[in-house]
């Protein structure tokens, strides 16, 4: 099979790291890719991932046996439903059930008709009457934009003040652009975080195994919200007694919500949990891998990825098996100095050899590119994932740190506590 996949970051790299590894893959595609993906797969990095139309005459021109879009701008922009109105075999929820992800104020009224346990929340298109809301509400408050916004819309305010400011910022200044045209405000929950990530057939559900990530810039979980900064799989609190009553109560039942609903959703659905006092709730949803979950995930899956997504198009997950090695791994992301905000790039990484051969060690490029003379440069706020797999999540964490040393470049940044939940668990 030829295999186009549609992204360019360190989940993308996974995928493809995936796909290498299928005996039914002969050659890999990417629009637009990166240095890393590369190196394995044959990249167009003319062509951006919301150009429908330039993606649809690449793929007229590749013949790729499968199509897998990664991205979330392109999942909730509707680009499956266009490559398979061109009769290619997509992988990826179509546009009316990627707004799982494309609108917060539809999953929350999603999860309220059916009974899904979320926190409680209020849905504003009115910046005054959001103000007027927040006046006699508790605190401290969560507000989110309510569309995409590159995993950065929500605002956790512990004051009134600052949940009035987080109204300017989503609603009037619109920091996060027409996101932010209706806005979510929702309690705040307490507890651990656990993701979830799950293939779907439209009616079948099999998740994968548990992951956390860190999302704020530094360390002791300070600074501002990230893409996520690190991660790791699996999760300790997410225990054998969550895993039941997410699937009673969470899982198959979001599944038949969007099925009732007229959505039936195929692809990833993942599931944002908030491990509290009264139980697992639903944080968000996402419509796709998460970047870096799928970093710690994917190289922990057993199964050969393209049965897997070919089952959840045809609808025949029932028949999938779907197996996880028992071990763990951990994820840590190389950055440039000053991300989420203001970063100097381009950058020439040394030590990327270093990986190779090594079965238990991954380097996974998110913001990279080669120069014209072929040096791998950096070209992002998130650079590397830098991945170590071990027998458990202690042994990978050391390894991912030792890893972390290998390679270098101008301006490199990291946590240096990615994982620290370990000792705490």
């Amino acid at each position: 099979m030829n295999v186009l996949i549609i992204g360019s970051g360190g989940r993308e790299h996974a995928i493809a790291t995936s796909m290498k590894k299928s005996k039914r893959v002969d050659k890999l595609y990417c629009v637009p890719g990166n240095a890393g993906i590369a190196q394995i797969a044959e990249c167009n990095p003319s062509i951006g991932v919301m150009e429908f139309d330039r993606i649809v005459e690449y793929a007229k021109e590749i013949k790729p046996d499968l199509v897998f879009v990664a991205p979330d701008d392109p999942l909730v922009g509707g680009l499956v439903d266009k490559l398979e109105a061109e009769g290619f075999k997509t992988f990826g929820p179509r546009k009316n059930a990627a707004i799982l992800e494309g609108s917060k104020a539809f999953s929350k009224d999603l999860m309220k008709k059916y009974n899904i346990p979320t926190a409680a929340y209020e849905t504003f298109d009115d910046a005054d009457k959001a103000l007027e809301y927040l006046e006699h509400a508790d605190m401290p408050i969560v507000l989110k934009a309510d569309g995409l916004a590159l995993g950065k819309g929500v605002l956790i305010c512990n004051t009134l003040e600052e949940a009035k400011a987080g109204v300017k910022e989503i609603m009037l200044d619109k920091h996060f652009g027409d996101s932010g045209n209706r806005m979510v405000v929702e309690e705040f929950m307490t507890g651990r975080e656990v993701s979830v990530l799950s293939f779907v057939d439209g009616k079948t559900i099999k998740t994968m195994t548990s992951a956390q990530d860190h999302k704020r810039a530094q360390d002791g979980d300070k600074g501002l919200n990230t893409g996520g900064m690190g991660t790791f799989s699996p999760s300790p609190f997410y225990t054998k007694e969550v895993d039941e009553f997410c699937k009673k109560n969470i899982y198959q039942k979001t599944v038949d919500a969007m099925a009732a609903e007229g959505r039936e959703f195929k692809g990833i659905i993942f599931f944002g949990l908030m491990i509290t006092d009264k139980g697992p709730r639903v944080l968000e949803y996402n419509a796709r891998f998460g970047d870096p979950e799928a970093q710690v995930v994917l190289p922990r899956m057993k199964n050969d990825i393209i049965d897997v997504c070919e089952a959840c198009i045809d609808g025949t997950l029932d028949k999938i098996d779907l197996e996880f090695e028992d071990n763990a791994a951990v994820c840590v992301v190389l950055a440039s100095e000053g991300y989420p905000v203001k970063y100097d790039k381009g950058f020439p990484i040394k030590g990327l050899e270093a990986f190779e051969g090594k079965d238990d060690y991954f380097c996974f490029h998110a913001g990279t590119k080669l120069s014209d003379d072929g040096q791998i440069l950096t070209n992002g706020g998130r650079v590397l994932g830098i991945t170590a797999k071990g027998a458990d999540l202690r042994e990978a964490r050391k390894k991912a740190y030792e890893a972390t040393e290998w390679v270098s470049f101008a301006n490199k940044y990291k946590r240096n506590d990615i994982g620290k939940a370990i000792d705490e668990a």
